[in-house]
């Protein structure tokens, strides 16, 4: 059994599902989605730090005195069809999905039941959201992922907690806790995507204590994964596997299980009805982002934000749809793949390598000059077989003047390839 500390906690096994998914979904979706302006920040810099860009924008959009309260029944879900949600995830090429289950507006998207009035259920969609897509995504088979604050900006129990500097524990024996359990118990989730955690210490939020029930006695107890969020010095150092900061980039193979997570927009993870095409990563990007994190030991969250009617916007979708097709041939090196004894060739930047079992796979960004591509690193043996991704018959090659192996690519990236950036020769026979 797992003690309540983290040298006991931090030896737990990481469930060996989540390293060979690799790719995944992020859901940002909540009460910010009405202003749908500046990100999901919005309340705290509207009402905490009081920000005159984001008064300007109530004064102009919603009546006077509106509070942000009053955003929550114009969070209707409408359109929310959580099938269509995990056909879509499903035809991206996700394994997992995690959707805010509650972000620190303290908003909850299931029918919390120390959240009174404050929830998906009570009012907006009127609809158990965290349920509903819950129970889409198993039956697409897709695993299930539920993102958590810890703290909450404006729950007066946290504020009190946060004057007495974490003497009392109020807002975590009253709220944090119970839906933590709460969430476990009633959806069973395949993963705990814990954030808000920076504020406080470990003795604060009693993380070590949740921890041990969760590995120990929870219903997902030898499946579940967690991530690094738990206090405000955990982050890259305890929990289950890492994700340090958004948008990490180690840029060097880390031994601790890790994760990116990015966001379509680059401005925000919640939707914001103004963005503007220069401010969304293009298909290019998505699929550099993803290479350089697997081969790296790393696993990919791509975010999406959902209108408040629960519509995924036709550019998301067109984004998660080209990753999609790029995995429908290029998968075989990412899904279940490990990190090769070389990740990257340093004298291209463009070239990245991954294995399963004796193959190797090189994933060039682009299209090399008359059509050869030389690979540095890999060793061959005599009886060496070249193929590519997507393409049939073997690819003839050479042993590279100086070192490692110069390949005859077809004179232009194939019909049937030449839209994506990315393109993967799959080695066997190398060291």
């Amino acid at each position: 059994r797992y003690r309540a500390d983290w040298a006991s906690l931090d030896a737990r096994p990481l469930p060996a599902w989540f390293d060979r998914a690799k790719v995944g979904v992020f859901v940002h979706w909540g009460v910010f989605a009405v202003p749908a302006w500046g990100s999901e920040w919005f309340w705290w810099h509207w009402r905490g730090e009081q920000r005159a860009d984001y008064e300007r924008f109530v004064r102009s959009r919603f009546p006077p005195a509106t509070t942000y309260a009053d955003f929550a029944p114009r969070f209707s879900a409408l359109d929310f069809q959580p099938r269509e949600w995990a056909r879509l995830f499903q035809r991206a090429g996700a394994r997992y999905v995690v959707l805010t289950a509650k972000h620190h507006e303290g908003f909850t998207n299931w029918g919390s039941p120390v959240s009174w009035s404050w929830n998906a259920v009570d009012t907006g969609p009127h609809r158990d959201l965290v349920g509903e897509l819950g129970q889409a995504l198993r039956d697409s088979n897709i695993s299930y992922g539920l993102y958590h604050s810890l703290l909450e900006w404006f729950n007066p129990l946290y504020l009190a907690d946060k004057e007495s500097g974490f003497k009392t524990q109020s807002f975590v024996s009253q709220k944090t806790m119970p839906e933590l359990y709460d969430l476990v118990l009633r959806y069973k989730p395949d993963l705990i995507w814990s954030d808000g955690d920076w504020e406080a210490p470990e003795s604060y939020w009693n993380s070590t204590s949740f921890l041990a029930w969760l590995y120990n006695d929870s219903p997902v107890k030898d499946t579940v994964v967690v991530n690094d969020r738990w206090c405000n010095n955990c982050s890259c150092h305890h929990g289950g596997y890492y994700n340090c900061s958004d948008k990490y980039k180690p840029g060097a193979l880390l031994t601790h299980k890790w994760e990116m997570c990015s966001s379509i927009d680059k401005l925000s993870w919640g939707y914001r009805s103004n963005m503007h095409i220069s401010e969304l990563m293009d298909e290019a990007s998505i699929i550099e982002e993803l290479v350089q994190t697997v081969s790296f030991g790393g696993n990919y969250l791509l975010n999406v934000g959902p209108t408040k009617e629960g519509v995924i916007v036709p550019i998301f979708q067109e984004r998660l749809l080209a990753l999609g097709r790029w995995l429908d041939t290029n998968g075989e090196a990412i899904y279940e793949s490990k990190p090769w004894r070389v990740q990257m060739e340093n004298s291209t930047n463009s070239v990245w390598y991954t294995s399963k079992g004796p193959a190797v796979y090189a994933i060039f960004l682009t299209w090399p000059q008359d059509s050869l591509l030389k690979l540095p690193s890999p060793v061959a043996s005599p009886g060496l077989q070249v193929t590519m991704l997507g393409l049939a018959g073997a690819l003839e090659w050479q042993k590279a003047p100086d070192k490692g192996v110069l390949i005859t690519l077809p004179c232009a990236p194939p019909s049937a390839l030449s839209a994506q950036p990315g393109w993967t020769v799959k080695l066997e026979g190398v060291e």
